[in-house]
Parts: C-alpha cells; sequence; structure tokens
C-alpha cells in the first residue's frame, strides 16, 4: 500500500492496557504491515499487532486519541497524544475505505475515494503543526546541517565567509565567551548591519562589524541580540517555513532536507530588517555575558534617543566589564577578511 510506505518510518509513544482491569503500559507505536505494531520501549519487543482495517477510534475528535482493535467492544485500547501518527491513521483509514468495493456505487465511490486523498493531503501536508514539530524535535546533527545549507545561500550574495588562522581561533573564542561550546560565528565581506542566528547554532555577522569598530563591543552586543532573538523567533522554525511541509516531511522521514528547498532562503533573510529583541530581555544577556550594552546602543543610533533604556540601564554604567577581547585578539580579527 503506497500511504502505508508513507509512514514505515513513523514512530510515537503511546499507552496501552492489554485489558480494563490491566495496569497501562508505555509503548512505541509504529506501522508494520498492514498492522499497527506496540512494542516496549525498553525491550524493543512488540506486544501486539492490530489490523490496520480494524483498528477503531472509540473517541473521534478528542485527545488523547483512543482506539480499539475492533471497535468499543474490544478489550484491548490504545492512547495516543503525537498529532503526526493520529494523522497518520486516519490516513490510512480513509485510503483504506475508499478501496472498499461498493457494488453499484463505483463513480460515487471514486469521487469520495479522491475527495479522501485530497483531505487527507490537506489535513496532513500543509498545516503549520507539521513544520513545528520538525523544529522542535530536530536533533543537532540536523540542525547543523541546516545551518550549513542556509550559510550556503548567503555566501550566494555575500561572497564566502572570511577565514585566516589567527582570526579563525579569535572566532572560536568569542563563539565559546558568546554563545556556547558547540556555537560558531562566521563573518562574511559584507555590511549586514547586524548579526543573524542560523540553525546550528550558527551566527553570521557582516565585516561592517569588525573593520574600523574601535572594540569588539559592538560586533558582541549584535552577536548577543541576535541569540535573545532566536528565542522568540527560533531561526530552524524560519526555514521549515521556507522549505515547506513537503521538504519538512522529507526531513522527518528520511534525516535530510532537500537542497532545493533552501533556495533563497539566504537572500530573503539579507533583505529582511534584523529584528532587535526587547530591552529587558536583551540586557539579562549583556549582563550574563559581562558586556556593556552601550556600545551597541549607540551603534544603532549613535544620538542615543531611540536606545535610550539599553544605555541607561547599562548593567556595566557604574563598573568595568571584563574584557570581551584582547587586543591583539581583536587585531586578528579584524584582518580576518585581508587578502
Amino acid at each position: 500500500m503506497t500511504a502505508l510506505n508513507q509512514y514505515q518510518r513513523l514512530e510515537a509513544a503511546g499507552i496501552w492496557r492489554e485489558t480494563p482491569l490491566a495496569q497501562a503500559r508505555d509503548v512505541i507505536v509504529s506501522f508494520g504491515d498492514a498492522t499497527l505494531v506496540l512494542t516496549d520501549p525498553r525491550s524493543e519487543v512488540p506486544l501486539a499487532h492490530w489490523s490496520l482495517p480494524a483498528v477503531t477510534r472509540i473517541n473521534p475528535g478528542k485527545t488523547p486519541a483512543r482506539y480499539a482493535p475492533g471497535g468499543v467492544d474490544a478489550d484491548e485500547e490504545l492512547e495516543i497524544e503525537d498529532d503526526l501518527m493520529i494523522a497518520a491513521i486516519a490516513k490510512l483509514h480513509r485510503v483504506i475505505e475508499a478501496r472498499k468495493p461498493h457494488p453499484g456505487r463505483l463513480r460515487g465511490g471514486l469521487m469520495l475515494g479522491a475527495a479522501a486523498v485530497m483531505a487527507a493531503l490537506a489535513v496532513f501536508w500543509v498545516p503549520p503543526a507539521l513544520v513545528r514539530h520538525a523544529a522542535d524535535v530536530a536533533p543537532p546533527a540536523q540542525r547543523a546541517e541546516i545551518g550549513r545549507m542556509i550559510l550556503s545561500e548567503i555566501a550566494k550574495t555575500t561572497g564566502s565567509p572570511c577565514s585566516r588562522p589567527a582570526g579563525d581561533m579569535v572566532r572560536k573564542k568569542l563563539a565559546q565567551r558568546l554563545i556556547g561550546p558547540d556555537a560558531q560565528i562566521e563573518i562574511v565581506p559584507a555590511t549586514l548591519r547586524g548579526a543573524l542566528q542560523l540553525p546550528g547554532p550558527v551566527t553570521v555577522i557582516g565585516e561592517d562589524l569588525i573593520a574600523g569598530q574601535v572594540t569588539p563591543e559592538v560586533a558582541a552586543g549584535h552577536i548577543l541580540a541576535a541569540q535573545a532573538t532566536a528565542i522568540k523567533a527560533p531561526p530552524l522554525l524560519g526555514a521549515l517555513r521556507h522549505a515547506g511541509p513537503r521538504a519538512t516531511f522529507h526531513l522527518l522521514t528520511n534525516g535530510t532536507l532537500p537542497a532545493s528547498s533552501l533556495a533563497g532562503y539566504g537572500e530573503k533573510l539579507l533583505a529582511a530588517p534584523v529584528p532587535r529583541p526587547d530591552d529587558d530581555v536583551l540586557l539579562d544577556y549583556f549582563a550574563r555575558a559581562g558586556i556593556s550594552s552601550e556600545p551597541y546602543a549607540r551603534s544603532l543610533d549613535p544620538t542615543g534617543e531611540a536606545t535610550l533604556g539599553l544605555i541607561e540601564a547599562d548593567p556595566f554604567r557604574t563598573t568595568e566589564p571584563r574584557p570581551v577581547l584582547s587586543d591583539r585578539e581583536w587585531v586578528a580579527l579584524q584582518e580576518i577578511c585581508d587578502q
């Protein structure tokens, strides 16, 4: 069955009761050959096989969805909360029902079957819930790979990221200082007027935040602002929305995102204005990183009128913050794009 093949790798957590008086057990729900397989998550031993045509939902429209093998009179019962698995079971039921013979009503059956498939596609492919789910469950390796794909798209407009041995060492130190041990900071030979946070996490800044700046506090401030922005607008979610539900489903089932699905996304990111997070949220980032917020605020508005909140509430307005980089490191970073 073609529809079943689409879900061979789909799994979800469930709660199974073998009898009405039996204790509920956690199980992993997956698809077998025309069956719904319930497996013990610890031993990976199959506990039950339910025929897909006989699986009946006994509480339509309610969550968690409750199923029984044959109807409400069955002893066994299964609860599932995962929206993707619920939608997949519903789709398979509609496909199975559409393929049943309807003597004397062949044309009507064909029309109903086509309508069922179209409804299933509308429910399963289009909803933003699919994209949100993929963004939530993507492992670090997938996020890093998508981040590299987006960086390649950005480089088509800006040029390849800058790299020199001494500057690369400083990039890694700055990423660890501001973001975390697995983070990356990439510098492109272009003017971005801010920092872009990509999945991975990868933060992209332009040469304008390095060359011509007196100290590294401005660049550091924009990098922190990108981290704060990513909390409310996760970069992976934005990328998957651009890629679309079909490409996102390919990511869920095959572990990779088609490269063509991100075509033009780098140009789209560069054309959009760099978002500015709320002052209260951003000030917490500056305080934790031990960096003054005034240099960043002045880079947005030299007069300080539009960024007065960041200047007056600077966590280091009356004390001296620890240096972001040494003078030698800052010079090495400033030279990273030199040919």
